[in-house]
């Protein structure tokens, strides 16, 4: 989580802006936390709680008005009738991280994250991402080398991960996708 957070609040001034070097200022005067960070908080919840992925989520979110949601997140947020509305980006992965600390197997952490991410992030590429975070977290909290990481994620989830960042940066532009971030 605090690793989450930190990364959250470090990237927040270069969100979406295509920010490409490697110098920069951990923390700046436009340093804050965004919505990824409350969304996780609101999923952590859940998983102390047992309270209910929507409900949570909204609650948290309400309460943070300003943290930088996507327009369609906004509006659900806002409407409590408002359902999943298949969304393909990569909120559901931003806010997985908790449920691969908590998961007790791999299985869990894969099932607990699909839960996590349909109230909005229903499409399966939406749910993809989630679980790819989720069992990463889970993987790499139980002593798994990069190398067996890597190999888990890309087998089961189709993500190319043996590109390396140098070879993405240079041609990398923004996507909110989940299977392009």
């Amino acid at each position: 989580m605090l690793g989450a957070i930190t990364g959250d609040i470090i990237g927040s001034p270069w969100e979406s802006a295509g920010y490409k070097r490697t110098d920069f200022p951990l923390f700046s005067e436009y340093s804050r936390f965004t919505d990824d960070t409350v969304m996780a908080l609101a999923v952590a919840k859940v998983l102390l709680d047992g309270d209910e992925y929507a409900d949570s989520l909204r609650a948290f979110g309400r309460r943070h008005p300003f943290a930088g949601y996507g327009a369609r997140f906004e509006q659900w947020l806002l409407d409590p009738s408002m359902g999943p509305y298949q969304s393909y980006g990569n909120g559901g992965a931003m806010r997985a991280s908790p449920i691969g600390f908590a998961a007790r197997s791999a299985t869990e952490a894969v099932e607990e994250a699909a839960r996590c991410a349909v109230p909005t992030h229903d499409h399966p590429e939406g749910i993809k991402g989630a679980q790819a975070v989720a069992m990463s977290v889970y993987m790499a909290r139980n002593g798994a080398s990069k190398a067996a990481l890597r190999a888990e994620i890309s087998t089961r989830f189709g993500y190319d991960l043996a590109r390396t960042v140098e070879s993405i940066r240079p041609q990398y532009s923004f996507d909110v996708a989940a299977e392009r971030s």
